[in-house]
């Protein structure tokens, strides 16, 4: 299999087969994974010529068919998902027609323009709007047909029959309930807004139980924060990335989202600058840590391969790909299992983005944004006040910290 060539392609997807190989190097293929990829190129293009289909005709009907060929045969690579790359790279070049954006269903063509409206009415990021879209189909699918007939008729009584039906035992619960009833608002008042649906519903939405302070981990000491980044292998590129984004979490307070948007542009070093390109489009420009700094010297110049995109942090098994902010939790889950590393380390770590650990720098954030740059960035690790404090003053500052996580 190392050895399979791109001439053993043959069928109306030869012509494509060298490029296609030279794509799958950029994205960090290994040999072995090249093969793998080739021969499913060579099953599929003979299976066209089979069936007196050009390449131009790879609809998403007769991918689904050649995939049902090789789950039958015992085939690997048989899924959607190894046939990714392949589909990918055809539409790229045009031979394979794109799907279309706007959809044959009502449900479709509704959620295509409830999608124009979140990007360009309410500014909302194309993460957020794919989540919103989401919760919507879901919704949506429930309404009989003809869909404007079903929304004209809906009531508060199916509303808070979805809500319930998607909340109740054995459904959703916690952060995910509520989620989901935020997004059900939204969808709600843009039905109103646009006449599709006569009455106001979106207040009609129950709201999800929730506790505060209920599932709030114990704060990281600073010792815990230290044998965190010690824990990051800095002889391995794994190891570099990880204390590169650690660092900059734990120095800077940023969210998952503002590393995951970090983009090689956006350091400026000879000023010592970042540019965070944060929630609801805002930027800010903070000063670059020395500590931050050379751990992402160090990853971009013996760790981050070479991609065609621009962000900072990039995955290490192919296909190459920027980071997406899911990932941290799953990073830090990893890395508190580090010897020395508390019970409640490890759950602060796995349940939040932002450590709480970084308190000081995002107060040093606050502080920033309404009275200027400060001189400096914050101190490192600062622990808390060892002074007693009140109970009442425990939990208002339990409450803010809470209130940031869920931001």
């Amino acid at each position: 299999m190392d050895g399979y060539s791109a001439s053993r392609v043959l069928g109306p997807l030869a012509p494509y087969a060298e490029g296609f190989v030279v794509l799958l190097g950029v994205r960090g293929y290994r040999p072995r994974s090249v093969g793998c990829q080739l021969e499913l190129m060579a099953h599929l293009s003979c299976w066209l010529g089979e069936q007196g289909v050009e390449s131009d005709g790879l609809t998403p009907a007769m991918a689904e068919r050649f995939l049902e060929v090789r789950r039958e045969a015992d085939f690997s690579l048989r899924s959607w998902r190894a046939l990714d790359p392949l589909v990918g790279y055809l539409r790229g070049l045009g031979v394979v027609p794109k799907l279309a954006a706007s959809a044959d269903s009502p449900v479709d063509r509704l959620l295509a323009d409830y999608r124009d409206y979140l990007l360009r009415e309410r500014g909302l990021t194309a993460g957020s709007v794919a989540h919103w879209e989401r919760i919507a189909r879901v919704f949506l699918a429930e309404r009989t047909e003809p869909l404007e007939d079903a929304l004209q008729r809906l009531s508060a009584a199916e509303v808070t029959g979805f809500v319930v039906a998607q909340c109740g035992p054995g459904g959703r619960s916690g952060a995910s309930a509520k989620i989901l009833t935020s997004g059900l608002r939204s969808l709600l008042r843009y039905l109103h807004l646009t006449g599709r649906v006569p009455i106001p519903l979106a207040q009609a939405v129950p709201r999800a139980a929730g506790w505060r302070l209920s599932s709030l981990p114990r704060a990281l000491e600073a010792e815990q924060v230290q044998r965190l980044l010690s824990s990051c292998d800095r002889s391995t590129v794994v190891g570099r990335r990880d204390l590169a984004i650690l660092t900059l979490l734990a120095r800077l307070g940023l969210r998952a989202c503002e590393v995951a948007r970090l983009c090689l542009d956006d350091i400026d070093w000879r000023a010592g600058e970042l540019t965070i390109r944060g929630k609801g489009a805002t930027t800010e420009h903070l000063p670059l840590p020395h500590e931050a700094g050379e751990a992402l010297v160090s990853y971009l110049r013996d760790g981050r391969p070479r991609a065609d995109f621009r962000e900072v942090f990039v995955s290490v098994l192919a296909p190459l790909r920027a980071l997406s902010p899911a990932r941290w939790s799953g990073l830090s889950a990893m890395r508190a299992i580090a010897p020395g590393c508390s019970a409640s380390a490890r759950t602060g770590c796995v349940t939040r983005s932002r450590a709480t650990c970084c308190a000081p720098a995002r107060r040093w954030r606050r502080s920033r944004r309404s009275s200027g740059t400060p001189a400096s960035p914050p101190p490192r690790y600062t622990r808390r006040s060892t002074g007693r404090r009140s109970e009442h003053s425990r939990v208002r500052g339990r409450s803010r910290v809470l209130h940031e996580l869920a931001a």
